[in-house]
This record gives structure tokens, C-alpha cells and sequence, in this order.
């Protein structure tokens, strides 16, 4: 084989790659299929645009930044060696580069410049290696926008500009020997600065005070202001040029002396190795998992209770979207929360999609008729899905009662929640989680550095959250995963490891047997209470609910029955008798008596009174009971007066009257227009069927392998037809134009060398229009010429096509030594 030639462009370069090394970039890099390349050139030309690079550079590690950042500030192109020294130092500096840093950069180096070499960030072979030209402008030093090994110009870069005369005072100054030339005027200054024996020597003469600005400039920023009339340390920098103005007021710290100051080094502290996470403890593997398991199902009762508490009807939604402060603090209250986690299990329940807004004029947040399909599920099966939503999602409640950038407060439910990096970082905190040993709680800061060291913040957080917000996405996935019971205290559960390596069904598997079994029994008291030692079966909990109200939870529910709370199950349609017979088969202790009475003598009571629509009525059959009530003062406000002996009158709604006479202690029941009590069951409110939010991509889609395996041919292909050899014509008016323009050629010669070629199974490179007008250069091999199309194997797209031989604008057959 003869030797290859060096890539003298970054297409050139990828070009050069296998299929599977072109696929690797598009996978690494999704954003640069959109559309699909036409060829080669194309996708180097969108492969070093601004918007494409700044993604990439976004996406390496800290060690791949460094190196990136070193090839910024060397020279272009750069040898191996000098890159590798920019990053270990020349090992001149008196012992501070220790051997076992500078070893550990020598074995991760190879790593990190193929990773940049995949991401078409850097090309070129080792001896000449170049960062990318977009890349290279992001992360070179200027005034405006300071590199970030914090180096500044070069001599050279510096002195642009500056008179031959200022030039020649400083080779005075340095005893340089004087020249004319400009260029070698740089050049010797240059060489002084880069000459370590030279460069002590000259610094030996330099007073303290001169040392210590430098010592204030060498790891940057290395600009500083001066004033017209400067002090003697800083005049003697400037004189011998280890100071170059910038501007009337400013200087710089040319690059080649700063890195004599840090002994060749371009970073203060290389990390080529990611920081380990530390353990914060170990525990029993067996305790964490049934601390999660107990937390997993605390969360389930969370979301089953908020459910019920919307199952009427939830609060209103904001103009602007959202739930308002005040309904957020309802919803704490009720559910015995504080608000920012209130917070987190409405946008949970949210996000899993068993809340939305209802759409109606008075819109309105409820359940789904998804959360009655979930509420059925195994306990395990509700939680698995919870999980998943949670980890999928990009929803972020912990921004709420925040700002936006604009100033505006952020509310749970609102539109501006959406974070795309949640989910990553959620991922990726997790599987930091499962690295550890069974059991193994980790530290949160040595896990945090990690993350840094993985993605290296570069201010792509919105500004009024500032720049550290995949941190700080990382302190709540800790907290959220502990809510949820993905972790028990703080290490990862097995089902939680299951859920991320296996799937939901080995989860439920592992969770279902630490779960405890719902009862369908209570214990009845004699204090009017009913404990429930552990989770209720549905039809039981929904019945109790009803029939009882909530005075305590944990691990046993404690109930209260109460007047108001026996007329709520008389008012849903049940009979004292029903009730009776409910705690009688439900209870494991005798129904007490006091429960009883209870229940008689407000199932007695109840509907005694019947309230209407007149504009409101009350009819007793007792007229001694209105009596009473048109005596009682509490009922002025209500304007009552006698119609007939059994029949009040009000000028209020019934709503309102039914409620002003319950809380003056009776208990009347609302009737139909046809005289028959109205019955009011526990709400069944439900929003029209809804799909959950969909998360918000944080980019584009990484494509799966048949997607990368299509667009690699297809650019290809593109790539061959745009820089095939083709013959040249050699007679009659026809045109292949320069490479990458469309052949051109009279519909005879079209039609005559198409055929030829179907006879002979040769390629040839056409130029097609379609019928949206697009031009686009293919190369295919014809297989059949018939009624005005050709029927041809197409390389671009990998399969067979018919072309209208109309729509051909010219062919041209493909040189002996540019076949495939």
C-alpha cells in the first residue's frame, strides 16, 4: 500500500473515516443530522458552526475541555508533544508538577483527544493536530471573552499594531540585539520568553514588587489596568515587554512569559481522571431496602390522598397557568406537608398523568380517567409507575417559588417548570448511586463533583438561575428519591437498581413482597374511632372515608366518626341499616354502642327538614321544628317566612340555606323539583381523557442504529455523486460543469446513455428535479429505460427508484477510476 496523505481539511478528514467511525459523530453529535447531510462537506460545513460547536463542547468531560482548551492556546497546528506538555509541564518547576499527575495525564491524553477526534472537534494527524476553527475562537484568550486556562495573547498577537520604534526599546531593554524587521523583532521576543535560561536570568533582575504582579497575573485573568504615570514595578514589565498594552489603560501578560511562570503548564490543577464518590455511610442492604419499601408506600397513600382531595374538582388554574399560593398551601394543609413538597407530589401526579385541567370556561385542575385505571393497579405497579414518570420527566418542582429570568414567580403546574437536563442528571445521579456497593449511602458533594467533573458547567443555565443548575438539579433528585422510595437512608434500594437495569416488571417483583397487604378490617373503639393497622382494600378505604373523617396517619390510620362526618354517608345514599351492617362485617371488635346511637340518632334526624328551589323552601311535617327555627336568631340573615303551616320561605339560594341550617345544628337533606331527597355522592369529577406532559427534550433525539446506518449511506452516496471523476464529453453541447454542479445534457443524449448503461449494468451521475422543484446529484446504476422513466438501483438512497426521464436535466458517465 502506498502512504496515505495527511488531511489538509476537516472534510478531508472525515472522509477518510470508516462507516462506523462517521456513525459514532452522529450518534455523539445528533444535532448534525437535521436534515440528513447531502454529503460530506456538508456535514464538516455544520459540524464547525457556532450553535453545533458550543453543543459538543457542552457535552465533554472536564479532562476533554482541558485538552481542548490547551489546543486552543497552542500553535496551529500543534505536534502531540507540545500538547501533552501544555498539559503535564515541562517538569522544570521546582518539583511542583508531581510525577504521579503528569503519569496519569500521559494515559488519559489518548482518551480524551479520541473523544474529539470522534466529535469532529479536533482532526489532523498527531504530529499535526487542529482544533476545529469554531472551537478554537470559543476557547482562544481576547479582551472580551478571557480563555479559560486564563492565558492571554501570544507576543505576536500582542504586538500587532504596536510602532517599530516601541519595539525596538524593549530588545533594548532585554538586551536583545536591535533589528529593523518587525517580524524578527517578535520573533527574538518571543524566543527570550519561551527560553527557560533566558527567562530566569531576566526575572533574577526584576524587583519583588514586579514578581508580585506577575504572581497576581499568571493564572489569570491576566489583563490589568495602569495608570498614565505607573509605578516602577509595573513600568519595568512594560519596558521589557513581560507587560504589552492592550489599550491606553490596559495591559495584558503575553502568553509565552505566563506559561514560563507556570512552568509550561496551561492549567492550574489537570483532571484527567474523574474524582471518585465517596461513601457517607453503610448500611444493612436489607434496612435500606424496607425504608424504601415504607417510604414507596407513604408516597402512594401521598398521591392516593391528593386524588381524593381533587376528586370533585381541584382548585382553579392561574390566567398565566399554574396553581396559585394559597391553593398550594390548602393542598400542604391537607396533605400534612410542607409546601415545596405539597409541591413535588402534585407536579409527580401531574407528570405521571393522573391530574390536568379539566378545559372547561371555569378551567379547573381533577383527576384523569387515567388515575381510576392506576388506582386499581398492585400497589408495586402504581409505584413503578410513578418511578418511571418521575425519572422520564422534565418537570422540575423544585423551582417553584422561584423566579423566571424576567422576574416573574414560578408556580407548581405553571408553564415555566420544564427542565431538560432533569432527566440526565436524575439518570445519571442514580447510576452514581448504583456504582456503590449494595447498602452504600454516598456523600453529596464528592457525588456532585463527579457530575462537574462529567459536565463541566459553561453558563448553559437560563441567567436568573444561574450557572450551577445541574447541581442543584442533583440536590433534588437526592431529596426526590428519598420521598419517593427509590432510595432508603440515602443508599439505593435493589428495586430501584432493578428499575433502572431491568425494567418495571423486575422492580414490582422485588417491591411487592415488602409492601404490607391491604386489610378488610378495622378495629372499632368505644371513643367513636376506628384504627386501621395498615393499609385499607379500596372499596373499604373509599367507604370509610365517606363514612368517617381522617384524625391521624402513620403506620395505623385512626378515624373519627362525627355527626357531620355519618350525615356525609346518609347524604351519599346510604340507610342507618347500611351502615350498620358495613362496620358489623368490617370490624374485628364489636360495634361499640355509643357508634350506634350515634348513627340512629342522626339517621333519624336526617332529612327530617327537605330544602328546594323556590328561590329556596324549607317543609317540615313538625311545624313546632320551623317554629324554632324563625325563633332562632342565627336565622335572620336568611329572611324566612311562613307560606303554610309546613313550608318556610328564604331569599337565598339552596346551596347556602342548606348550610346556615346545618351549622345551626339540623339536618336537613336537599329534594328534587318532584319532592324526592337528593343524593350527593363522594365526587366523581374527571378531566376528558388526557395524555401526561410530554417531557421537553434537552436536545435533539440520539437515532437509534437503523437511522445512523441509513444517513451514513445516504452521505455517502451524496458524497460520491458530488466528487465522482466523470468522463468528459466529447462532442455535441453537453455540460458536466465543475464538481457539485448539476450534469447537463440534451433529453436524446439522456435517454442514449441511460439505456447504454442499463445494458451494461454501468453507474452513471445524474441531475434530477423533483416535483417540488428541488435539484439534488444522484448516482445510480439503471436496470430498466420504459415509457419515459428509468427504473435504477439509487446509491444515494440505497434502494431501488423510477426517475421520469423529464425530470433528468443531464447524465454523465462515471470516470474507470471513480467506479465503487
Amino acid at each position: 500500500m502506498g502512504t496515505t496523505t495527511p488531511p489538509r481539511t476537516l472534510a478531508e478528514a472525515l472522509r477518510a473515516r470508516g462507516d462506523e467511525s462517521l456513525a459514532g459523530l452522529l450518534r455523539a453529535r445528533p444535532d448534525l443530522l437535521n436534515p440528513v447531510p447531502n454529503d460530506i462537506t456538508q456535514l464538516a460545513t455544520r459540524a464547525g458552526t457556532r450553535a453545533s460547536v458550543v453543543r459538543a463542547l457542552e457535552h465533554l468531560d472536564r479532562f476533554a475541555l482541558q485538552t481542548a482548551e490547551a489546543l486552543a492556546v497552542a500553535p496551529d497546528p500543534a505536534p502531540y508533544d507540545t500538547l501533552l506538555s501544555l498539559l503535564t509541564g515541562d517538569g522544570l518547576d521546582d518539583g511542583e508538577q508531581r510525577d504521579d499527575m503528569g503519569a496519569a495525564i500521559t494515559a488519559a491524553l489518548p482518551g480524551a483527544l479520541a473523544t474529539l477526534r470522534e466529535q469532529a472537534l479536533v482532526w489532523g494527524e498527531d504530529d499535526r493536530l487542529r482544533l476545529v476553527r469554531t472551537a478554537r475562537e470559543l476557547l482562544a484568550p481576547s479582551p472580551q471573552h478571557p480563555s479559560p486556562t486564563g492565558l492571554g495573547p501570544t507576543v505576536a498577537e500582542a504586538t500587532a499594531g504596536m510602532s517599530p520604534g516601541r519595539l525596538q526599546e524593549i530588545l533594548a531593554a532585554t538586551d536583545l540585539p536591535a533589528t529593523h524587521d518587525p517580524v524578527s523583532a517578535v520573533a527574538a521576543l518571543s524566543a527570550l520568553f519561551t527560553d527557560r535560561t533566558r527567562m530566569a536570568e531576566l526575572l533574577d533582575t526584576a524587583p519583588v514588587e514586579a514578581l508580585s504582579v506577575l504572581d497576581r497575573l499568571v493564572w489569570g485573568p491576566p489583563y490589568g489596568e495602569v495608570t498614565p504615570n505607573p509605578t516602577p514595578p509595573v513600568k519595568w514589565l512594560r519596558d521589557r515587554g513581560l507587560l504589552l498594552p492592550v489599550s491606553t489603560r490596559t495591559v495584558v501578560l503575553p502568553r509565552e512569559a505566563a506559561l514560563h511562570l507556570r512552568a509550561g503548564r496551561a492549567h492550574r490543577v489537570p483532571e484527567p481522571a474523574p474524582p471518585a464518590v465517596a461513601a457517607a455511610a453503610e448500611r444493612d442492604p436489607q434496612a435500606v431496602d424496607r425504608a424504601a419499601a415504607g417510604q414507596a408506600f407513604t408516597a402512594l397513600s401521598t398521591i392516593e390522598e391528593l386524588l381524593k382531595l381533587w376528586d370533585g374538582g381541584g382548585p382553579t388554574i392561574l390566567r398565566a397557568g399554574g396553581l396559585s399560593v394559597r391553593e398550594l398551601k390548602r393542598a400542604a394543609t391537607a396533605l400534612d406537608v410542607s409546601e415545596p413538597i405539597a409541591a413535588f407530589w402534585i407536579e409527580l401526579a401531574y407528570g405521571a398523568g393522573l391530574l390536568a385541567s379539566d378545559g372547561e370556561t371555569d378551567e379547573r385542575y381533577a383527576p384523569t380517567p387515567a388515575s381510576d385505571e392506576w388506582l386499581d393497579l398492585p400497589a408495586e405497579d402504581r409505584w413503578t409507575h410513578l418511578a418511571t414518570a418521575w425519572l422520564a420527566g422534565t418537570r422540575t418542582p423544585g423551582l417553584v417559588g422561584g423566579q423566571d429570568a424576567k422576574g416573574r414567580a414560578l408556580s407548581a403546574l405553571g408553564p415555566e417548570l420544564d427542565r431538560s437536563a432533569a432527566p440526565d442528571v436524575r439518570r445519571r445521579v442514580l447510576t452514581l448511586f448504583a456504582e456503590l456497593p449494595p447498602g452504600t449511602a454516598p456523600e453529596a458533594e464528592t457525588l456532585l463533583r463527579r457530575l462537574r467533573w462529567e459536565r463541566p458547567l459553561r453558563g448553559s443555565a437560563p441567567a436568573a438561575e444561574g450557572s450551577d443548575l445541574r447541581s442543584r438539579l442533583a440536590l433534588w433528585t437526592l431529596n426526590e428519591a428519598e420521598l419517593l422510595g427509590i432510595t432508603g437512608r440515602g443508599a439505593l434500594s435493589a428495586q430501584a437498581r432493578a428499575l433502572l437495569d431491568e425494567g418495571e416488571q423486575t422492580a414490582a417483583a422485588l417491591l411487592s413482597p415488602l409492601l404490607p397487604d391491604p386489610l378488610d378490617h378495622v378495629l372499632l373503639q368505644a371513643d367513636l374511632t376506628a384504627v386501621a393497622p395498615g393499609p385499607l382494600e379500596r372499596p373499604l378505604a373509599d367507604m370509610l372515608s365517606v363514612l368517617a373523617d381522617v384524625e391521624s396517619k402513620g403506620g395505623a390510620t385512626v378515624y373519627r366518626f362525627t355527626p357531620g362526618s355519618v350525615r356525609r354517608a346518609l347524604d351519599a345514599g346510604q340507610a342507618a341499616a347500611d351502615l350498620h351492617a358495613f362496620l358489623a362485617a368490617h370490624s374485628r371488635t364489636p360495634v361499640p354502642q355509643p357508634l350506634s346511637y350515634l348513627i340512629d340518632d342522626v339517621a333519624r334526624r336526617h332529612g327530617h327538614l327537605r330544602i328546594g328551589a323556590a328561590s329556596a323552601y324549607v317543609r317540615c311535617d313538625d311545624e313546632a321544628v320551623l317554629n324554632e327555627i324563625l325563633a332562632d336568631r342565627r336565622s335572620t340573615g336568611l329572611r324566612l317566612r311562613r307560606l303554610a303551616p309546613t313550608v318556610l320561605a328564604a331569599q337565598t339560594d339552596p346551596g347556602s340555606l342548606l348550610e346556615a341550617l346545618r351549622d345551626m345544628g339540623y339536618a336537613p337533606a336537599a329534594e328534587s323539583a318532584e319532592g324526592d331527597v337528593l343524593i350527593t355522592r363522594a365526587g366523581a369529577r374527571r378531566t376528558p381523557p388526557r395524555t401526561p406532559p410530554a417531557p421537553v427534550p434537552e436536545g435533539p433525539p440520539t437515532p437509534d442504529d437503523t437511522l445512523l446506518g441509513a444517513a451514513v449511506r445516504a452521505i455517502r452516496a451524496g458524497d460520491t455523486a458530488a466528487t465522482v471523476a466523470r468522463k468528459e464529453p466529447t462532442d455535441g453541447p453537453t455540460s458536466t460543469g465543475p464538481a457539485g454542479t448539476l450534469p447537463r445534457t440534451t433529453p436524446a443524449e439522456t435517454l442514449a446513455t441511460v439505456q447504454a448503461a442499463a445494458m451494461t449494468g454501468s453507474t452513471v451521475w445524474i441531475g434530477y428535479v423533483n416535483a417540488d422543484g428541488a435539484a439534488s446529484q444522484r448516482v445510480i446504476a439503471p436496470v430498466r429505460v420504459e415509457g419515459g422513466f428509468v427504473t435504477a438501483y439509487d446509491h444515494t438512497a440505497d434502494e431501488v427508484r423510477t426517475y421520469p426521464l423529464h425530470r433528468i436535466t443531464g447524465v454523465a458517465e462515471l470516470a474507470e477510476d471513480g467506479t465503487a
